[in-house]
């Protein structure tokens, strides 16, 4: 049900995204959905009407001294993951692990249950 009158993004898809990824989710037999949005995009999900584990990959550069999240590298990096899931023909998380597009490894240090960080030392 689409809220014409909703006051955000949010509010305008309701439920109707969230009950979409349900039925894929369901039709896949999967146990994990991997997400690749954006946060502002997973936003308009409510994950916890998914009824499945989500592995959510996070993607930062080293600067200064630190890693952070760099929004215009982790999109680019978003999207070669989600080719690699791809051309890879994954179908479980766990091979998401070895996945090293320009220059992100794994990082199991830095990783927690459900928030998986890829880190990288310099951009490629």
């Amino acid at each position: 049900m689409h809220h014409a009158d909703g006051k955000n993004l949010y509010e305008f898809w309701g439920d109707s995204i969230t009950q979409l990824l349900a039925q894929h989710v369901r039709a896949s037999g999967s146990p994990v959905l991997v997400n690749l949005a954006s946060n502002e995009y997973f936003k308009s999900v409510r994950p916890q009407l998914l009824n499945v584990d989500i592995v959510t990959p996070q993607f930062r550069d080293l600067k200064n001294g630190q890693y952070k999240m760099i929004s215009f590298f982790a999109k680019k990096a978003r999207g070669l993951m989600a080719r690699y899931i791809i051309e890879e023909g994954l179908n479980t998380p766990e091979g998401l692990k070895d996945f090293t597009g320009e220059g992100y490894y794994f990082s199991a240090a830095q990783s927690q249950e459900g928030q998986w960080v890829f880190l990288r030392d310099a951009p490629q």
